[in-house]
């Protein structure tokens, strides 16, 4: 006999911590908590040269990389400009010239394969944050359109307010954007972008 398959749930420790918090400590708390956790599972999702090229940028970023160039700079100087030392690279050091500018071409390109991750990373926090901050005004505008009908039973219904009728309207982002690309062509003095001659 089949039974009816029951729907599934959530694990019911995690039901019933989240977002049931005794102050605003606990509240900040579990959203770090959250926030690293995010974090952690883009960073296992790294590739291979991903995390390679993490590592040399974050060592290249330290002093002890400039220490360490330092003495091997000095000390492949000093063997080839000091009389009792058979100099293998003499003035002007065509070879450390080469081996610095191959490096620096290594360098720069696990910098910028670095650099496009946390690239990646930013435009998936900045989406997370338009998809959150989205919600929020739709939650809000429809609270707004239930405390009006609830204005209206209780008798405290404000009448046509017209700054309520506008935060009760829908948030369209695409004219967000116009405007805001309207604003900056007027900052830098560019014509509108659907103006035309007036005549």
């Amino acid at each position: 006999m089949n039974h009816p398959r029951q729907p599934r749930r959530a694990d019911p420790g995690l039901e019933s911590g989240y977002r049931k918090s005794a102050s605003g400590e606990d509240v900040t708390r579990q959203n770090v908590t959250a926030m690293r956790q995010l974090e952690q599972a883009a960073m296992a999702k790294r590739t291979g040269a991903d995390r390679v090229a993490a590592a040399i940028a974050r060592f290249c970023g330290q002093m002890t990389f400039v220490w360490i160039h330092v003495v091997l700079f000095a000390v492949w100087i000093g063997y080839n400009t000091l009389p009792w030392f058979k100099a293998f690279d003499p003035y002007p050091f065509t070879f450390l010239t080469l081996v610095v500018s191959l490096e620096a071409i290594f360098l720069s390109t696990f910098i910028l394969i670095s650099q496009n991750y946390d690239m990646r990373i930013a435009e998936r926090r900045n989406q997370l944050d338009l998809q959150i901050n989205l919600l929020a005004e739709q939650e809000n505008t429809k609270a707004l359109q239930i405390l009006e009908r609830i204005a209206k039973k209780v008798g405290a219904h404000l009448g046509d307010d017209p700054q309520v009728r506008a935060l009760e309207e829908a948030t369209r982002p695409e004219s967000l954007v116009e405007q805001i690309e309207e604003a900056y062509r007027e900052e830098t003095g560019q014509p509108p972008k659907h103006g035309g001659d007036k005549s």
